[in-house]
């Protein structure tokens, strides 16, 4: 039980120390860890456990998709991709179509991947410019 408490003590300080860049990647890599649940969940024929999953992961590509910039070109481009996947987690929900949330998860995947990148060019080049002070 104590166990407990400090890993959720430690999960909190994470979040409040966490800067944008390592939030969004937290909020991905949470979206991954919801869309594998329900899988399992499926695979199980666990439905309102893989339904809670799968409307955490929704709830998660909807906060990203407001923390999107309108006026940046990038985001013109990812926000159709996380309509989609929005998509493909609603239909798989319903149908109880695996290989829909598996196609979400990839994408999610992939966009967390991409964003890890980003995440470590930006502090290579803080630190290379800090360096140089």
């Amino acid at each position: 039980m104590a166990l407990n408490k400090q890993h959720q003590v430690y999960q909190n300080n994470a979040v409040n120390t966490a800067s944008g860049g390592e939030l969004t990647l937290m909020l991905y890599n949470g979206c991954i860890k919801f869309i594998k649940k329900a899988i399992k969940d499926m695979e199980a024929k666990n439905y309102e456990a893989k339904n809670t999953n799968i409307q955490k992961a929704q709830n998660i590509i909807r906060e990203l998709m407001i923390t999107l910039d309108p006026e940046v070109e990038i985001s013109k481009q990812i926000l159709p991709l996380y309509e989609y996947t929005l998509h493909q987690l609603k239909e798989g929900n319903v149908k109880n179509d695996a290989s829909m949330l598996e196609e979400a998860l990839g994408f999610i995947t992939e966009f967390r991947d991409t964003w890890k990148q980003v995440i470590l060019k930006t502090r290579k080049k803080q630190f290379a410019q800090g360096a140089h002070v």
